[in-house]
């Protein structure tokens, strides 16, 4: 306690209490701070006070000069003497409207009234031939007199630039003010220009020069911010689209403060080759040439803004020729100077295009000669450098890009930027609400001209003639030779802008022009080719060395016939076209070696070496930056191209490429997406990625129809690396199903490559992929607690096999997802007897390829067969119109679901364009010559017609037989009072083929599909292309291999290999026909196809068992054999041989046996 009180202090007396030293330290503390708070503040607001005084004071003194000055203009004449403009006019003039108006930046009724006074009455002295009168004459005057009128002009020329910025005609009251700025201008253009200077001599010339330079140099300073108040005069104009808003001044005075403005913003251009230094020491034009583009050129709409008289002043190459080397000087302060108009005036938004995409289109519109809506000729602006165009295009439209990355606009695939209706980015900044609700073009419009074929002509042109690359040869700082690594990156980043502002339309209009472009795509593929195939000595010996290694396939569907209609009649105007785009002669194109001389691949050797290129192995990170925008640019123009080429242009003519050229192009797409996905880069370039697999996978396709490419090419880049297949399964599985994983690089790696390249795994590979991922389901399904396998928990069915279809339909239709359980078939014979046999397997294998046969067959109704000689099967049309038609297609769609599920083997084949639709996959045009090979040949004759077409007469409609009844569809809106022209009858070709493989295809596809996915996972349909499916289905080749079963058939009950009946049997199997041997399989296995992968994947195994049958001695001696018939336990694939002496006998009792269409009544 005593020492508790030693630490504390009473400072008023011991009756108060008392406080510790550090409570006391603080309290004085805060006191003091309170007291120099409450000086500050005492000192401030006297300052105010004093501040406030002073501008009261001087606002009434302006006022009082105000009110003098006016007294004195209206009491006694103008005596009009510079003298007096000077002393008496200026002097007060310049101190009240600058005290008044410009502090505040608001101009009332009376400073309108006296600067109209001041600018009339300047006009009328410097338009004065008399030296005395002319105010202008002071520069020439003494020393003292040309400082004094120096200053007065620059405050002048503030001052109407001032007036100028706050020039608004969208008010109607503001008549008076566009009169005022209309003279303002006036005055400030003849005060910089000596042309507008009366009253001089020879003596005084040069003086008078010197003057307007500095005059000029004033105007391109930053003090006089003559670009801003540009900028937000030019913003308020109407866009001529939107002219019909009517305005309160006159239209004279409106073209003449833009006429003028537009002269001010040029004069420094027109006089900076005698500009002085500044006083930082940089020349006045560059900063001049520096706020043009940064201001000005990022104006919205900035040349419809103006009238079309002045275009040709803003388009000249003296002004645009220095804004390029300006901007290619200094790009990064440029750029970073257009970043902060971002804040400037509005708060940014990312639904608002940014300035430097504004600058992009304003460029382009003027290196424009012509209207940028013109779409049959066009030219450059006469004189315009080129090179220095290009490479200020590109480096904007590179920015632009980097700002859609930063606002989410590009990882937004399906975002669209709507105005006024249109899904396109509309009109920003600072214009006005009404403007944007009348406009009706868009931001794509303005770069409309890189659309068009001349643009690109010019510029390939420029590649090769060096001579007409630069137009002005005194800007060394721009680039000196325009090259095809240059339009390639110009291209590339237009096609990734018009993506990104319109997901819709796209880069359609651009990838329409590229692709016709005649030598375009040969000239990008010749860059390309010599980076990646510099290895090779020559074009001969590397067709040589390629085709050496290319093998027979068996899905090979390329005829060796010549398609004699296309390569004699009709063609000759669509080969030349394609010739010119490719570059080729008629005689090169003879000469090209057809696709049908493939030769066999040679022993020994590795053809991994021929298609892995080394440069690519690395994905897009071992290419450069060059590279990596050809290859961007080719495959994006070159997919686009393959959606209209058909395949005799593609084998036949061999244009725009050959097949050795198609087979490099394959490799080079194939090594670089494989590579990029499995090194996980794939989206570190996203546009170059997503063309070079859109590409891939349409070469692919066409490929898979009709083969042009060795089965290693597509395998090669995976050979050294591919993962086990349980492995790569359970990866697949695993990304599928969205489940969280630790390892999740390594395991979406090889999820992007399964699901983006699955052909560069063997197909037997993606086979044991296939049934792995079934069995993993199945695992999952056991450890849920259903059944797997034959068991109590089966689903019982009793088919009649009279009404196999309609029975299987009603007992099985509502199951669902749980057809994948065991189902335990009991049939019923058509006598009404059941029918023999447990059912472990081999009755509910049966069941369903009989079931298949019987809903397959055409007669059936729900499918038909293709008119080509293979007799696919496609949905008959007419089933939507059946009794539970659409049901029982879905139901054949689990039905066949279940095959695959089981690894049941089915009879039938699906057309190529059926099963397209299942793995999701659009259609196209040449895929209608395997479904309908006599329509896709008048298609062909349609589009090849070298007369004119109308002669025809067709329209845009098509008749589809229904029953009893003939409907006709319109293949486009009014398609019926539409007739087919040489103009339209590319969109009749490609809309017929639309309807015939897709519209048509599409209803009945989409309810199969449903059921077929209610079993079958949709990402492990598409490991398989569509030939690929259909093997998967069906087995493929309808023959058995004997050596294969033989070597993989186990022997039971007292047989081996070397057994007497044994040999017989083998022997009889080599002499049946194809049909009855699949037909033994079908006794055996309930299947007539042999497994997918070989006998030895058949499960259990092909089984031979002994049934013995001893015969009587004088029967053997007799001649007799064994009387009894072979059976068969179909649930464990086992043959039931009794022990015959005779081949006759066993071929005879064996063909009996299995025509009986019997098994086990048979034992």
């Amino acid at each position: 306690m005593d020492g508790l009180r030693k630490q504390q202090v009473s400072l008023r007396g011991a009756s108060a209490k008392e406080i510790s030293r550090d409570a006391l330290l603080e309290k004085v503390t805060q006191e003091r701070e309170f007291r120099n708070y409450m000086r500050r503040a005492t000192t401030a607001s006297l300052f105010i006070q004093r501040v406030w005084r002073r501008y009261v004071s001087t606002k009434m003194v302006a006022l009082h000069l105000r009110e003098e000055w006016q007294a004195m203009l209206n009491c006694h004449p103008v005596p009009m003497s510079r003298a007096w403009i000077s002393n008496n006019l200026l002097r007060p003039f310049l101190f009240f409207v600058t005290t008044l108006a410009t502090r505040r930046q608001n101009f009332d009724d009376k400073d309108v009234d006296c600067m109209q006074i001041c600018f009339r009455i300047l006009l009328e002295s410097i338009n004065s031939n008399d030296p005395q009168r002319n105010f202008c004459t002071l520069a020439t005057c003494d020393i003292e007199e040309q400082r004094t009128w120096t200053y007065q002009a620059k405050k002048l020329i503030s001052l109407c630039l001032l007036i100028l910025s706050e020039c608004d005609y969208s008010y109607h009251e503001a008549h008076q003010y566009v009169v005022l700025t209309s003279m303002a201008m006036r005055f400030v253009v003849s005060l910089t220009d000596l042309k507008g200077w009366k009253a001089l001599n020879n003596i005084t010339l040069q003086d008078a020069d010197k003057a307007v330079k500095d005059l000029v140099c004033y105007t391109c300073s930053e003090k006089s911010q003559l670009y801003i108040s540009l900028r937000r005069y030019l913003s308020r104009l109407d866009i001529p689209f939107s002219s019909q808003i009517k305005t309160a001044g006159h239209t004279d005075d409106r073209f003449l403060i833009t006429a003028s403005a537009i002269t001010l913003a040029l004069r420094p251009f027109n006089s900076g080759g005698n500009m002085k230094m500044n006083e930082d020491g940089f020349l006045d034009f560059q900063f001049a040439a520096e706020q043009y583009c940064v201001l000005l050129l990022t104006i919205p709409w900035f040349t419809q803004r103006l009238p079309a008289v002045l275009l040709s002043a803003i388009k000249h190459k003296s002004i645009l020729s220095p804004c390029f080397r300006q901007i290619l000087i200094s790009k990064e302060r440029i750029l970073e100077e257009i970043s902060k108009l971002n804040n400037v005036g509005r708060s940014s938004s990312p639904k608002m295009l940014p300035p430097v995409g504004w600058a992009l289109a304003n460029i382009i519109c003027l290196a424009v000669g012509v209207d940028s809506n013109s779409e049959d000729s066009g030219k450059f602006t006469q004189g315009l450098d080129y090179a220095s165009y290009l490479q200020v295009v590109i480096f904007l439209a590179k920015n632009l890009l980097t700002w859609f990355e930063g606002v989410g606009w590009i990882r937004e695939e399906n975002q669209e930027i709507q105005v006024n209706g249109e899904p396109l980015v509309e009109v920003v900044d600072t214009i006005p609400l009404q403007t944007q609700k009348l406009s009706n073009i868009s931001y794509t419009d303005l770069l409309k001209p890189v659309c068009q074929q001349w643009h690109l002509m010019k510029l390939l042109i420029l590649d090769k003639d060096s001579s007409i690359q630069r137009a002005d040869n005194s800007l060394p700082e721009a680039p000196e030779k325009c090259e095809l690594t240059d339009v390639a990156y110009f291209y590339s980043y237009m096609l990734r802008i018009f993506t990104t502002l319109n997901p819709v339309v796209g880069s359609m209009p651009i990838l329409n022009m590229l692709s016709f472009t005649p030598g375009f795509l040969l000239n990008l593929w010749a860059a390309l080719e010599k980076s990646f195939f510099a290895k090779l000595d020559s074009a001969h010996d590397a067709t040589n060395f390629f085709n050496s290694n290319i093998i027979e396939d068996s899905r090979d569907g390329i005829s060796k016939k010549k398609k004699k209609g296309a390569a004699k009649n009709g063609g000759t105007k669509w080969v030349n076209v394609l010739n010119k785009i490719t570059g080729k002669s008629q005689g090169d194109i003879d000469q090209i070696e057809s696709v049908n001389n493939l030769s066999t691949q040679r022993t020994g050797d590795d053809p991994s070496d021929v298609w892995d290129i080394e440069s690519l192995r690395r994905g897009p990170e071992g290419l450069g930056t060059d590279s990596s925008h050809l290859i961007h640019l080719f495959c994006a123009t070159y997919s686009h191209l393959l959606l209209v080429l058909d395949d005799i242009e593609f084998y036949e003519k061999q244009v725009p490429f050959s097949l050795d050229q198609q087979r490099r192009i394959a490799s080079m797409l194939n090594t670089l997406v494989y590579n990029a996905l499995s090194h996980n880069i794939a989206w570190q370039n996203r546009p170059l990625m997503d063309a070079a697999i859109r590409c891939l996978h349409s070469l692919y396709e066409r490929d898979c129809r009709h083969q042009f490419c060795p089965p290693a090419l597509w395998l090669s880049p995976a050979k050294k690396n591919r993962p086990p297949i349980a492995v790569a399964a359970r990866t697949h599985e695993v990304l599928s199903t969205n489940l969280r994983s630790d390892d999740s690089l390594a395991i979406s790696n090889m999820h992007s490559v399964i699901t983006t390249t699955p052909h560069v795994f063997p197909f037997e590979e993606r086979v044991q992929m296939f049934r792995e991922l079934i069995s993993m389901d199945k695992v999952s399904r056991r450890m849920a607690g259903e059944m797997i396998g034959p068991g109590p928990q089966a689903v019982e069915v009793v088919i009649r096999r009279s009404h196999i279809v309609e029975d299987g339909f009603q007992q099985l239709n509502s199951l669902g997802p749980r057809l994948k359980s065991s189902i335990h078939v009991s049939f019923v014979s058509e006598c009404g007897l059941p029918e023999a046999g447990l059912d472990y397997g081999g009755l509910s294998k049966e069941f369903l390829t009989d079931i298949a046969k019987a809903a397959f067959a055409p007669d059936y109704g729900l499918f038909t067969q293709t008119s080509t000689s293979d007799r696919l099967l496609i949905p008959n049309s007419t089933a939507r119109f059946a009794d539970n038609g659409m049901q029982m297609i879905e139901f054949l769609g689990r039905v066949v679901g279940k095959a695959l599920y089981e690894g049941i083997l089915l009879d039938y084949s699906f057309s190529h364009v059926f099963v397209q639709k299942l793995l999701g996959r659009y259609s196209f045009i040449d895929e209608l010559s395997a479904l309908d090979p006599e329509l896709y040949k008048n298609l062909m004759y349609v589009k090849h017609y070298d007369g004119d077409v109308k002669d025809l007469s067709l329209d845009f409609t098509v008749t589809e037989e229904l029953p009893g009844k003939r409907h006709v569809v319109e293949l486009k809106a009014g398609g019926k009072d539409i007739s087919v022209t040489n103009d339209n009858k590319l969109q009749y070709i490609y809309a017929m083929a639309d309807y015939k493989l897709n519209r048509q295809v599409l209803p009945l596809s989409n309810v199969f599909y449903r059921g077929l996915t209610d079993l079958i996972s949709p990402s492990w349909l598409k490991l398989f292309n569509a030939s690929e499916f259909n093997q998967l289905l069906s087995g493929g080749n309808h023959d058995i291999d004997v050596d294969d079963l033989r070597n993989n058939t186990r022997y039971t009950g007292g047989y081996t290999e070397g057994s007497r009946t044994v040999k017989l049997f083998w022997e009889v199997i080599r002499e049946f026909e194809p049909k009855e041997r699949c037909m033994l399989m079908k006794f055996v296995t309930s299947c007539s196809r042999a497994p997918l992968l070989g006998f030895k994947h058949l499960q259990p195994s092909f089984t031979i068992h002994k049934v013995a049958c001893d015969l009587p001695l004088w029967a053997t001696f007799g001649g007799q054999d064994v009387d009894r018939l072979p059976s068969a336990s179909t649930c464990y694939n086992t043959l039931k041989l009794p022990t015959y002496k005779r081949p006759g006998t066993l071929r005879t009792k064996l063909l009996y046996a299995i025509n009986s269409n019997a098994g086990f009544e048979l034992s």
